[in-house]
């Protein structure tokens, strides 16, 4: 599985659910998952929601498309000529371009796309890329603020699906103001994707052996990597090189200035804070009102955050061990927290034994129920999910616990993978050097690594790897990002995160020279919009007024 970080978001249940208190791995590679990303969105909201952006897409470079079925409000806008700092004039083009903006499918969407550079020291108009934009304008009551872009993570999460839910789904006094709008990122989903295997070749990659036990097995997981990486370059080599984290903030900003905005406000989740804290250290003077949500701390290089993370999601094991021993007929066992653990390994031995019927083609490996244990992890609201796929593997039957690995990875029910895992692997490879570069390495590294988590520990020192045989060097390396001169930065972190440790939210506001640190004392990843009324009253008051939380301030 490809390395661990953000996944993208599900919507929110109310705090007053049954559950403890609020909110495969692919296999990690330096930051960038071979299976977990750190941000995800479900389809099955969208669904639900009867939304489905299929208007709103991009080839893989060109210019914007032209004007097709206008709405009401909607037509073309440039950059404002007041916009903060002029671009210099081999970006002038892109800075200067008009969008055209047209209905995408779903009631008071709009779509359009912008060209920007592939590579920003030598843009040439021959190898521009066509990113995907999409927006639903405030419709009040209230005066209009300007734009909201949100982006929900990954690195590889779709920000136009995740606009369908922060559209509909953030408090209304927000989304009443300010035009939400998002941008799927270079190398995502419909802005020219990177691509690298083919589905049924996924399949086999998700499901190797990430606990290898001998020679032979380490020599599978190590071949399965490399030819992940291969199949990236096979197919995605003009992309890779230019697909970092600073490229996509540099895309922010000319979208900004495209949307006529003199400053970026953004909401950012997960991996999305640190495109978020990466543009305020690149652009500070046009930071506007910038929400960082389950902060990542871009000081902490690829091994640290790959263990780091590990210690995160044995937080929210125990967590929710708690939770399932209070419930009567637990599988994981109904006396404690520690007895749970012992269950869960007795489960992933089996598993790697003997890989469990699903009721389909696949069977459950000890990887895929990893996964899928993991999975469940991100939101609370999924507890009872997973103690229910739990129960039906216990009882020979791997389906339920293949299905929240399939989640996790965006499988459809085809077979069919979003390219959330091969993006994720891209950009983390290149924004920093690898966690881990051999099999010898991460032999060394296991120690450390289950120390922090005796249950995922062994798999996810094994998921660090997939970085160290990447076709393309790394060019961002682990660094303090201060911003200094830029407007106040509000950061939201979760106290049992288990993906993003609130560590790195304490360590991010402190490094920010205008950072502001909002506490939540709860579960699951991320905390706006997700049921606090705590959290939603003292970020939209950000939002909408500018105020900071009080020093300290704690939300329960």
């Amino acid at each position: 599985m490809p390395h661990l970080t953000l996944r993208t978001f599900k919507r929110p249940t109310p705090q007053a659910s049954p559950q403890p208190s609020r909110q495969g791995p692919a296999r990690a590679a330096s930051g960038a998952r071979r299976g977990l990303p750190l941000l995800r969105f479900p389809a099955a909201v969208l669904a639900a929601a009867g939304l489905l952006l299929s208007g709103c897409t991009s080839g893989s470079g060109g210019h914007p498309a032209s004007a097709s079925s206008p709405q009401s409000g909607a037509g073309s806008s440039t950059a404002s000529s007041s916009a903060t700092g002029a671009p210099s004039a081999d970006l002038a083009p892109y800075y200067g371009q008009k969008l055209t903006w047209h209905s995408c499918g779903a009631t008071g969407f709009d779509c359009t796309t912008m060209k920007v550079p592939l590579d920003y020291a030598h843009p040439d108009a021959h190898d521009d890329l066509s990113l995907a934009v999409a927006r639903k304008q405030a419709a009040g009551p209230g005066s209009r603020l300007g734009s909201l872009l949100v982006n929900p993570g990954g690195p590889g999460g779709s920000a136009i699906d995740y606009l369908q839910y922060a559209a509909l789904g953030y408090p209304a006094p927000v989304t009443s103001r300010y035009d939400m709008v998002a941008v799927d990122p270079r190398g995502v989903a419909r802005s020219a994707p990177v691509e690298c295997l083919t589905d049924k070749q996924m399949d086999a990659y998700t499901a190797v052996d990430t606990t290898p036990d001998d020679s032979a097995e380490v020599n599978k997981l190590a071949s399965a990597d490399k030819s992940f990486a291969q199949g990236c370059e096979q197919h995605s080599a003009k992309l890779l090189d230019h697909v970092s984290t600073v490229d996509s903030a540099k895309d922010m900003d000319v979208l900004r200035a495209l949307l006529g905005d003199q400053r970026l406000n953004y909401v950012g989740k997960s991996y999305g804070t640190f495109l978020g804290a990466t543009y305020a250290g690149l652009f500070p003077k046009r930071v506007g009102r910038l929400v960082l949500d389950g902060a990542m701390d871009p000081s902490v290089d690829a091994l640290e955050s790959s263990r780091a993370q590990a210690g995160g999601f044995e937080v929210a094991f125990k967590a929710f061990a708690g939770y399932c021993v209070k419930q009567a007929g637990c599988p994981l066992g109904t006396t404690t927290v520690a007895d749970a653990g012992t269950h869960l390994d007795a489960l992933f031995k089996n598993l790697d034994a003997h890989p469990l019927p699903t009721g389909t083609p696949r069977k459950l490996t000890e990887a895929l129920g990893t996964t899928g244990v993991i999975a469940a992890m991100y939101d609370q609201s999924s507890w009872p999910t997973l103690r229910d796929a739990l129960s039906s593997a216990l009882k020979g039957d791997g389906g339920p616990l293949l299905k929240l690995s399939d989640s996790y990875y965006e499988r459809d029910d085809s077979g069919k993978y979003s390219n959330l895992m091969y993006a994720n692997a891209a950009v983390n490879c290149l924004d920093l050097p690898p966690a881990l570069r051999s099999p010898a390495d991460v032999e060394r590294a296991l120690p450390s690594f289950d120390k922090a988590s005796p249950h995922f520990g062994t798999t996810l020192a094994w998921s660090s790897l997939v970085c160290g045989y990447w076709p393309v060097k790394a060019t961002g390396h682990a660094a303090k990002i201060t911003a200094p001169g830029a407007a106040p930065i509000l950061v939201v972190g979760t106290i049992r995160d288990p993906a993003t440790p609130y560590a790195w939210a304490v360590s991010l506001a402190d490094q920010l020279s205008s950072g502001h640190l909002l506490t939540y004392d709860g579960d699951g990843h991320t905390a706006y919009a997700r049921g606090s009324d705590c959290i939603d009253t003292s970020v939209n008051a950000y939002l909408l007024d500018g105020k900071v939380p009080a020093k300290g301030k704690t939300c329960t």
